[in-house]
């Protein structure tokens, strides 16, 4: 008695065919919505940039504001001003942030490290005009609006983003690499300083270029800490500084039309740095991943 093979069918089934049909759709919809989120920038791109146009140019960033408002100013001091506080603030936060990350990563215990992340989650969503009243209680209060008080409120909104940056590379180091310095006789901490922290320094640098990124759009923290200034270049960080998110903010408020021009001309000058940074930090992403996985 011979038993016969049983018979397999390579069409598709309806199943099959039903699954191929809903992964169509959803792929169309994911890259509609991604060619919408585009077009938004784009948009968004364009119409800075029209509205912008009439006030860019040369002494737009050479000249300092005018002290009597109107057109023939610019955002020299703005630039200088925004670039110190921006960079104390980087110099603060920086340093912290990837202590704290290592420590969370290399040596806390699970019943340590979990209260620690979930203070820079929260920090993280804080608003940072909260952040702002704090410094402005802390720092202002008592004294005057300085330049350092802004860098320490800017420095806080990018603390966690730095942490939560550097603690995510480090945690995609192999960990043969700890394994072979311990094997070898070294100790913890010199195997973070000599092994682990080379191989993750692109992405650490990536994490702190979307802080900067972050930080130098926030204007609620420097209305607070440094929004009281005089229009002349100036470098003395105890005395307020002319920002470029306060100095926005402040000429779209005004009813002088060339003043809403240069506010649209500052807005693009953030914009592409914003943008820049962010592509640049992309970039290096890519690389330390790449150099990661090799």
């Amino acid at each position: 008695m011979s038993v016969s093979a049983p018979e397999f069918s390579l069409r598709p089934s309806g199943r099959l065919r039903r699954r191929r049909i809903v992964n169509r759709i959803m792929e169309s919809i994911g890259t509609g919505a991604a060619l919408l989120a585009v077009g938004v920038l784009g948009i968004v791109i364009a119409s800075v940039a029209v509205q912008a146009a009439p006030a860019i140019s040369l002494d737009f960033f050479t000249k300092p504001p005018n002290l009597f408002g109107g057109a023939g100013g610019g955002i020299s001091s703005a630039i200088i001003g925004s670039a110190l506080i921006v960079g104390m603030a980087t110099g603060l936060a920086l340093p912290v942030g990837v202590l704290i990350a290592i420590f969370l990563t290399e040596f806390a215990r699970p019943a340590v490290a979990s209260p620690i992340q979930l203070v820079l989650d929260i920090l993280n969503g804080l608003p940072t005009i909260v952040t702002g009243i704090f410094v402005y209680g802390l720092l202002v209060i008592g004294h005057t609006q300085s330049a350092y008080a802004g860098a320490f409120a800017l420095a806080i909104v990018m603390l966690p983003l730095v942490a939560r940056a550097a603690q995510e590379v480090l945690l995609l180091v192999p960990s043969a690499l700890r394994e072979a310095g311990l094997a070898l006789g070294v100790s913890r901490w010199r195997t973070v300083l000599g092994v682990i922290l080379p191989t993750t320094f692109g992405g650490i640098l990536t994490g702190a270029v979307l802080a900067v990124a972050r930080a130098a759009g926030e204007t609620a923290p420097l209305l607070f800490t440094t929004s009281i200034f005089n229009p002349a270049v100036s470098t003395d960080v105890t005395h307020s500084l002319p920002n470029i998110p306060v100095l926005i903010f402040t000429y779209s408020e005004q009813p002088d039309k060339a003043l809403h021009e240069q506010a649209w001309g500052a807005a693009l000058v953030l914009m592409a740095f914003v943008l820049v940074a962010s592509l640049g930090a992309k970039a290096l992403l890519a690389r330390s991943r790449r150099k990661l996985g090799q």
